[in-house]
């Protein structure tokens, strides 16, 4: 077993974006697999993680489109539960900047009926990272069960969390009733900065670092758009600028930048404890790495993150 594996686990979402319809009265809609975890599990693999990705994939023919796509990066789903459940819809709109907004089509869907025992199932002891967040950390019935999961994770695993707020399926008040708790269990937490205003309205990125930093969480990352990202360990701020790059869309482009951190860290030997030795300028290449990988994803269309090769793209920062 590598000892660089990372186990996500979440949900996998059709992510159905409009498109140009030959009649007026038609909508076309063009769908990819996305949903965050997912996003960020093919992102670890193309860039040479060994990825583990615990969902349940409906057998329908999202769910069999998801599967082939997970399959075809390279991850791992010997753990993945066939659900009968439908898979989850989110319909995405377009602004002119690339941002989109999400209308989910999510009622009694496959990905939030996590059960203790399925969870149980999984072999982790080969995992130096358990990944997670977004609704599958939220949602019930099965957002207790992954909470479960990853505090009996947590001894022999680091563990990250990305929020991924989604006030349009779960009110902004639920995240932060549970945020403590998953500060409390996490060694990473990453967010955006619209997670940041969702979260805590008017806070500053330094004040939310040392509230969350209070809260148990050593390294906190706040993704900024074009404005790069926030980093603090412990307390230790590090500030990267964002890579430039001609922007399709933003699709993904957080979770990529989660894998490429999380990708990063590993590689140098960071996970699989309590990120103990890490130092600020290890967190400012990890971040200058992700910034490179969320980068490439904004320049293609939807949640499509980069392989090893894609990166020769762009320009290298210095000591990534």
């Amino acid at each position: 077993m590598n000892p660089r594996q990372i186990t996500v686990v979440g949900e996998c979402v059709a992510d159905a974006f409009t498109e140009a319809a030959p009649a007026a009265n038609e909508l076309a809609l063009r769908v990819l697999p996305g949903g965050g975890p997912a996003n960020t599990a093919v992102a670890l693999a193309r860039l040479g993680t060994p990825a583990r990705f615990l969902a349940r994939l409906s057998g329908d023919v999202f769910g069999r489109l998801f599967r082939a796509h997970l399959e075809a990066s390279g991850v791992d789903l010997s753990y993945a539960v066939d659900a009968e459940e439908p898979s989850t819809l989110a319909v995405a709109e377009l602004d002119p900047a690339g941002q989109a907004a999400y209308s989910f089509h999510a009622q009694n869907t496959a990905d939030w009926q996590w059960t203790p025992a399925e969870l149980a199932r999984a072999e982790l002891s080969g995992t130096a990272c358990v990944h997670t967040g977004s609704l599958a950390l939220i949602r019930e019935p099965g957002g207790a069960a992954v909470e479960e999961f990853l505090a009996a994770a947590a001894p022999s695993a680091t563990v990250s969390i990305d929020p991924n707020v989604r006030p349009l399926l779960v009110r902004p008040d639920a995240y932060r009733a549970r945020l403590a708790r998953w500060c409390a269990l996490a060694d990473v937490l990453r967010l955006s900065a619209d997670d940041l205003e969702l979260l805590l309205p008017g806070v500053a990125p330094e004040k939310a670092c040392d509230l969350w930093h209070a809260a148990g969480a050593r390294l906190v990352v706040i993704t900024l758009g074009s404005g790069g990202a926030l980093a603090s360990l412990d307390g230790a701020r590090v500030r990267v600028p964002a890579v430039p790059a001609r922007v399709v869309d933003t699709v993904g482009a957080g979770d990529s930048f989660t894998a490429g951190l999380l990708h990063h860290l590993g590689a140098h030997g960071h996970l699989g404890g309590r990120l103990d030795g890490l130092g600020p300028d290890d967190v400012e290449a990890a971040c200058r790495f992700g910034a490179r990988v969320a980068a490439l994803t904004c320049s293609v269309a939807g949640p499509n993150p980069p392989w090893p090769d894609q990166l020769e793209q762009l320009e290298p920062a210095a000591g990534v």
